[in-house]
């Protein structure tokens, strides 16, 4: 479990936030989950949270967690989704060996919204890497909130996902165009083989005239070789900015020598990576 959170520092938010005639069909439900131990009654709990519980923004105690109230303001967590993944919290707490085969479930039974939560929120249960099946699979969509609840702003890939799956989401996300700025610890993660498939993506989209997001490239730095630089020169030679920085910014950080030969080319460029102005959180801007 992420930084080991409990369901009592999840319940802590939670009380605070829901009404006391939600908090009473809720607990109500919850305990009926645990006393049954029926997979009938916890979907159908979980789903019916649905229809019971408010999507309102969460507020947060003054000596909650720091480190969870971090990770949910940035999943813009609501009440509804904190009941939902509290539930599933508490009844792996509760007895593992029953309910982690019906958690793992939800991918196959539930709605978008219903696995959108969980997916978005799956790095908080215990034992997560128990579900990596669960967040692999959640790749095939073409369902853009279910493609970004795990991919985007997510530490999960990060943690769990070996090699294949992480370029999978990655070389995905962009067909999908999404924000790829929102990928966690794509620096960290970077590979060779990913690498190769950028390169083989771009020339693919450049021969077709297609356009390429220019954040593509930042897996691409420590991995310049002379191909790759052949890549770095189209980059720098294009009339989108985006891009001549995108390739100032790989050439920047690579440790290839005539990578660093080739953005002395363009001293404006250079200067801007060197003094801060140009980096991969801004050169969108």
């Amino acid at each position: 479990m992420l930084y080991n959170f409990s369901s009592d520092d999840l319940f802590r938010i939670l009380e605070q936030n829901m009404d006391a005639t939600s908090m009473g069909w809720y607990m109500g439900k919850l305990s009926s989950v645990l006393a049954d131990k029926s997979v009938r009654t916890f979907y159908l709990a979980y789903s019916l949270c649905g229809s019971k519980l408010a999507t309102t923004p969460l507020g947060f105690p003054n000596d909650v967690n720091t480190s969870l109230s971090d990770y949910l303001r940035l999943k813009n967590a609501n009440v509804l989704e904190l009941g939902r993944i509290h539930l599933l919290v508490k009844v792996l707490e509760s007895d593992k060996e029953f309910f982690k085969d019906k958690v793992s479930n939800l991918i196959q039974i539930a709605d978008t919204g219903e696995l959108e939560t969980f997916l978005k929120f799956l790095v908080l249960l215990p034992n997560a890497k128990d579900y990596q099946f669960s967040a692999v699979e959640a790749l095939r969509t073409n369902i853009t909130v279910i493609f970004d609840a795990i991919s985007l702003n997510n530490p999960y890939p990060s943690l769990f996902f070996n090699e294949q799956q992480w370029n999978q989401m990655y070389l995905k996300a962009a067909f999908m165009q999404r924000d790829l700025g929102s990928i966690l610890d794509t620096d960290k993660r970077a590979n060779q083989q990913l690498v190769r498939i950028i390169s083989d993506y771009a020339h693919e989209r450049w021969a077709a005239s297609r356009e390429i997001d220019p954040e593509i490239w930042r897996p691409v730095s420590k991995f310049l070789n002379d191909d790759l630089l052949n890549d770095m020169d189209r980059l720098f030679t294009s009339k989108n900015i985006q891009e001549n920085k995108a390739a100032a910014l790989c050439c920047y950080q690579s440790n290839m020598n005539e990578a660093i030969e080739l953005l002395k080319k363009y001293p404006d460029l250079k200067n801007q990576v060197e003094n801060g102005s140009i980096t991969w959180d801004n050169f969108k801007d």
